[in-house]
């Protein structure tokens, strides 16, 4: 399915003052409530009351458009009912819920326009640090800064290009060879990886991050590479991939260095990682 300008033009507002909108529902919670209302999902990750709430605001934001909703905080949709969507909303409301829940700030609000099961269009809004990665497939990866949180944001697509960055920032080239892993998913394949980078290198530096924000510090050329072996969804991934690889970077799974596919049957990820070229 092709999408031209004029749709892009129109649909990336709408999508990025969706992730804003959720952005600002997260952070009246993370900041002002003394119960985050937590349970645990059948694969026994936890859900918050945050999660539903930007869930229901990007729900609500989007349903204007017309397009479906694949969401981790939606119902869950049985393959025959999504697997012949031309074009669709993949959405993860609150992307880093357990960083959320130890208040470390490490969270964002991933939402990706899937076309034929191919990310066309992301954003990726970091509520607490006020930052935006927003890219177009074969139109670059930006960075967007002091995006405050708000209920009613209504960016306009002038507006969101005026004060864009392309990525990579030239500003954050460094000498070390820098691996980032997530914060609390780590495993012993994990460390494999990493000793395996160390015995090719003198200066590794390891940094600890949650969420999908690791890919758009490789987007911006912060960190180098990042390797992911336990679990994750399509959700998880999708929108970052896109800030990602239209900045120059790849993405691939492990250990058969394929290309991710979305809209599987199964929605879970292979493990992967993820290169910036220096």
């Amino acid at each position: 399915m092709i999408i031209d300008q004029s749709i892009r033009e129109y649909l990336l507002p709408e999508q990025f003052n969706a992730a804003v909108r959720a952005g600002a529902a997260i952070m009246k919670i993370y900041k002002q409530s003394d119960d985050y209302d937590i349970t645990l999902k059948s694969d026994h990750t936890p859900i918050t009351i945050a999660d539903r709430q930007a869930h229901l605001t990007i729900k609500e934001s989007l349903g204007k458009t017309r397009i479906p909703i694949l969401s981790e905080e939606g119902r869950q949709m049985l393959y025959d009912e999504r697997r012949n969507w031309e074009l669709f909303w993949l959405v993860d409301p609150l992307d880093g819920t357990v960083e959320f829940i130890k208040g470390n700030n490490e969270f964002t609000v991933n939402i990706a326009l899937m076309a034929d099961n191919v990310c066309v269009c992301s954003v990726v809004y970091v509520p607490y640090l006020q930052k935006a990665y927003i890219a177009s497939q074969g139109m670059g990866s930006y960075l967007l800064t002091d995006i405050a949180p708000s209920e009613s944001a209504c960016y306009s697509y002038d507006e969101i290009c005026s004060v864009r960055r392309r990525l990579p920032l030239s500003e954050h080239e460094h000498e070390s060879y820098r691996i980032a892993v997530s914060r609390s998913h780590q495993t012993e394949e994990t460390m494999q990886y990493i000793n395996t980078a160390r015995a090719k290198r003198d200066n590794v530096e390891i940094i600890e991050q949650g969420s999908s924000y690791k890919f758009c510090m490789l987007a911006e050329g912060k960190i180098d590479y990042y390797i992911r072996t336990t679990n994750t969804y399509e959700w998880d991934t999708a929108a970052a991939e896109l800030i990602l690889v239209e900045a120059g970077g790849a993405v691939c799974s492990l250990p058969d260095h394929n290309p991710l596919r979305y809209n599987k049957p199964d929605l879970r990820n292979p493990w992967f990682e993820c290169r910036r070229f220096r």
